[in-house]
């Protein structure tokens, strides 16, 4: 019973202090169906007719209705060879390249080890695919579920984001964990949109080739460029459902230690070295997947994948934000090593408690912090040298030199007086602080100087103390400016109530969240979500571009 009503009171603490709602994605499948463009050549409708054949017994029959497939993309692409801008050839090649992998994965079929010998009644068809010298591009990794057999749903994929043009549109799923996710900084299975292609060569030899939508916005085919289709949606929803990441939300938060390993920087996309980097950070009780919404949107803009790559920072929100902080500040010194960072290229915009943790990315502490916890410099503070580490990477820290852009979206810099009332004294006391910093504990108190005004704690802060506006570390870093030269900006939601500077997001005061010298300070009409409001969303939007030198768009 007590367990019962803790997880209750729990779920109404996450509820009120400073968090978004919660996810909603949904994937079902689907029978797609061949769209009529217009009255086709008699080509294209023998070519029709073959895939719908084939449709009917695919999994019957997966090698006869991939040989069906195959013809009726073949019949395509050569009507395209004369009439490349066809609409009706590049719906019937598209629809069959996307049944030619319904067939594969339907019929278990393997065209990836060796070629695939496939029946037809004009002849063999001879299947392979194009080789890729790098080891993780092996197809045979990969399940393929062509997009348009994907219906989505929810509210952080309400807006389906594609782009017409040649192509099959897939979402490629890793068949394995991927082994080394934490040194390429990648997730720990592959989601991710392809657009896969087939083309005929002399002798009934057909290759499947992949693009990424991401990286290209054309395609050569048969001679003609063409723009490379694409859809940014699918692969989103695929894995919100399938990882369900925000299931843990509670659970980093109460008891962050069980899942520090979870404290890391992970890319949504392969590293491009000439796309600036483009890195979001969640606040409390939240993951990573609250920003799809927004990534979502501007994954519809061609000029922002070409000049954007998108990277998550995700951590135990139960930490401290100082700590979780110098965790980042950390990866970030890690991720140098194996994909350069330009100085002053990077975007980094945090939300709620993330946006706390950039500002700190942005600021040079000297030791202002630290004399103001302990009343002497560190070289006179009798601390054991591990301690001493830990609490100079948490309270002494330089700003991010590769950083050249921040936006920051209802952070409480100031902290947040609901953060104090019961409710969050309660919840804060829930949280189960990490056995490093409970052995810091002892050493610590006893040399932290008096300080009645603050919160009184008889144990180091955990993220929900740290959100209360007489925090030591909140007041001692407020006063501190930015670094100069680095641009930053400020988004919060008023509710629509139009009552700025006495406005709040429901959580988050203006006073708190208001910061002098922003480039730009943006009230849209929303709660504490404002990175999901679809004005929040525009303005980020119209920042992207503006840091990349390209004018707003109407």
């Amino acid at each position: 019973m007590m367990k019962t009503r803790l997880i209750a009171v729990c779920s109404a603490f996450a509820a009120v202090v400073l968090v978004g709602c919660a996810p909603v994605a949904s994937v079902s499948h689907v029978r797609p169906k061949l769209q009529p463009v217009r009255q086709a050549a008699g080509t294209l409708m023998e070519a029709d007719r073959r895939i719908v054949d084939g449709m009917d017994h695919v999994r019957r029959k997966p090698l006869s209705s991939l040989g069906e497939f195959l013809a009726s993309a073949e019949s395509a692409s050569i009507y395209l060879q004369r009439h490349p801008n066809d609409p009706a050839a590049i719906q019937t090649y598209n629809f069959a390249v996307a049944r030619i992998f319904t067939a594969i994965e339907d019929g278990d079929l393997d065209p990836w080890k060796q070629p695939l010998r496939v029946p037809s009644a004009g002849g063999d068809f001879i299947l392979t695919h194009k080789p890729d010298p790098r080891p993780q591009y092996n197809p045979a990794l990969y399940d393929f579920t062509p997009a348009d057999q994907i219906e989505i749903k929810g509210t952080y994929v309400g807006k389906r984001t594609r782009k017409a043009g040649l192509g099959a549109p897939l979402v490629a799923v890793g068949k394995e964990l991927r082994k080394d996710a934490r040194k390429t900084f990648s997730p720990n299975r592959t989601y991710y949109g392809v657009t896969g292609l087939v083309q005929f060569d002399k002798g009934r030899r057909c290759v499947i080739s992949f693009d990424d939508p991401l990286a290209h916005e054309t395609v050569q085919y048969g001679g003609h460029t063409y723009p490379l289709a694409g859809d940014f949606t699918a692969p989103l929803a695929v894995m919100l459902v399938r990882e369900n990441p925000e299931r843990l939300n509670i659970a980093r938060l109460l008891q962050p230690e069980r899942y520090e390993e979870t404290a890391r920087i992970a890319r949504l996309q392969p590293y491009d070295p000439n796309k600036t980097v483009v890195l979001v950070v969640h606040g409390l009780a939240s993951s990573p997947a609250t920003w799809t919404p927004a990534i979502n949107s501007w994954l519809g803009d061609p000029d922002i994948r070409q000049r954007y790559q998108f990277w998550f920072y995700s951590y135990p929100s139960g930490y401290p934000y100082p700590y979780a902080a110098a965790l980042l500040r950390k990866e970030l010194d890690a991720i140098e090593g194996k994909f350069p960072l330009r100085r002053g290229g990077m975007v980094v915009i945090g939300h709620s408690m993330g946006a706390m943790i950039t500002r700190l990315m942005l600021t040079d502490t000297g030791d202002t912090v630290w004399l103001k916890v302990f009343g002497k410099p560190p070289a006179q503070t009798p601390l054991s040298p591990q301690t001493k580490q830990m609490l100079e990477d948490t309270l002494i820290f330089e700003h991010r030199s590769e950083i050249g852009r921040a936006i920051m979206v209802c952070g409480p810099h100031r902290g947040s007086d609901l953060a104090t009332n019961w409710l969050a004294r309660f919840g804060a006391s829930l949280v189960k602080s990490p056995s490093k910093l409970i052995k810091l504990g002892p050493e610590v108190f006893k040399l932290m100087t008096a300080d009645t005004s603050s919160l009184h704690l008889n144990r180091l802060p955990n993220s929900v103390d740290t959100l209360a506006p007489n925090n030591r570390f909140v007041k001692a870093v407020a006063p501190l400016p930015l670094a100069p030269g680095i641009p930053f900006h400020s988004i919060m939601g008023d509710r629509g109530r139009g009552d700025t500077p006495n406005s709040s997001d429901g959580l988050v005061p203006y006073w708190s969240s208001h910061l002098a010298g922003a480039k730009s300070e943006t009230i849209v009409p929303s709660g504490h979500s404002a990175q999901q409001n679809p004005e929040g969303i525009a303005e980020i939007h119209r920042i992207l571009r503006l840091n990349a030198g390209l004018p707003a768009k109407d």
